[in-house]
């Protein structure tokens, strides 16, 4: 099972942090060993003094697949849930200033959160139209809405396929909207798909 991030798929988002907007998805990797499950606390590394939370959807592909063409991508993937992309600013920057790559600040131990409900694509009437948001202690921070997604999932599951085999249970982190920021000790994440909690959990 691989974990599959979308980086810069929301132009608010990529404005944010003065990234450029692009012209084709971009993606990269986390380990499996980046999965935060079932809740459990997210402890801040002690190596980073700046993480970052990015609410995404994520998708779930149910079936083995190489090169698919766009038009039948929706067959490859049947449930949506929710995560958060941690991300180490303080390092990512630092990387990214020296034109290195990345991984340290993204594919960290248990810097993927994960919600153990995913939902069937069925259930959605409109899957170009899905909302979910992330609120810290109460206040909402982040909002998205999959209709703003510079690339939907299909464009997405044809992009990423082209370059390497999706398998059953790889997971598709489809990009975060704007609002991302620090998270703190103490703090309490709660993420929504659509008007359900799929999300609940401490940092530490």
């Amino acid at each position: 099972m691989k974990i599959i991030c979308i980086g810069r798929n929301y132009v608010a988002h990529a404005q944010e942090l003065n990234n450029e907007i692009p012209e084709e998805p971009v993606f990269f990797l986390k380990p499996d060993s980046a999965l935060l499950r079932n809740n459990d606390p997210f402890y801040i590394p002690e190596w980073t003094n700046e993480v970052h939370h990015e609410i995404e959807l994520v998708l779930r592909v149910c079936r083995l697949g190489k090169n698919i063409e766009t038009r039948f991508a929706h067959r490859y993937y049947d449930e949506i849930g929710i995560g958060v992309d941690f991300t180490a600013r303080d390092v990512q920057n630092e990387l990214k200033n020296k034109g290195l790559p990345w991984e340290k600040a993204k594919a960290f131990d248990r810097a993927a959160a994960i919600s153990s409900t995913f939902l069937p694509v069925s259930i959605f009437p409109v899957p170009e139209s899905i909302k979910f948001k992330l609120n810290i202690n109460g206040k909402t921070v982040q909002k998205g809405n999959s209709g703003l997604m510079i690339f939907g999932f299909d464009e997405i599951i044809s992009h990423v396929s082209k370059y390497m085999t999706l398998k059953i249970g790889d997971l598709i982190y489809t990009g975060t909207p704007a609002g991302v920021g620090p998270v703190k000790i103490g703090d309490r994440l709660e993420g929504y798909l659509e008007d359900k909690k799929l999300l609940d959990f401490l940092v530490k």
